[in-house]
């Protein structure tokens, strides 16, 4: 294998218009609908041409939120700043920021949906 081996993400929510308004309002960014036939789906903001994977929110049939063993890391400048803006947006800070030695600071926190997500940042 010679590129990254994560190349999509998927966050599965029950209530899409919780899940996409909590995520817009962390982020700071809107997300773009998908046409997926039978999904809900709403896709992060990305670029093909940048390292990194991209993903989406997605609610399908049968597949609960929540509970899962997967975390997914976001890249920011400075963890902080998302993370005080989770509770407002309906989530919930499970580890404030906290360093990671040489290489940088994360804070986990959980989604409006259940979901852990994790925040990762240099500074």
């Amino acid at each position: 294998m010679n590129d990254n081996p994560a190349c999509w993400f998927e966050i599965y929510v029950q209530d899409m218009d919780r899940a996409k308004a909590f995520y817009e309002g962390v982020f700071g960014k809107p997300l773009t609908r998908l046409d997926a036939p039978g999904l809900g789906m709403w896709a992060f903001e990305m670029d093909a041409q940048k390292p990194g994977a991209g993903g989406a929110l997605v609610r399908m049939p049968g597949v609960a939120s929540g509970g899962n063993s997967t975390l997914v890391y976001f890249a920011c400048k400075d963890c902080a700043v998302e993370e005080a803006r989770v509770e407002s947006c309906g989530g919930r800070v499970f580890k404030p920021r906290m360093s990671i030695g040489q290489y940088g600071f994360i804070s986990l926190v959980t989604d409006s949906e259940g979901n852990m997500i994790g925040l990762h940042s240099m500074e």
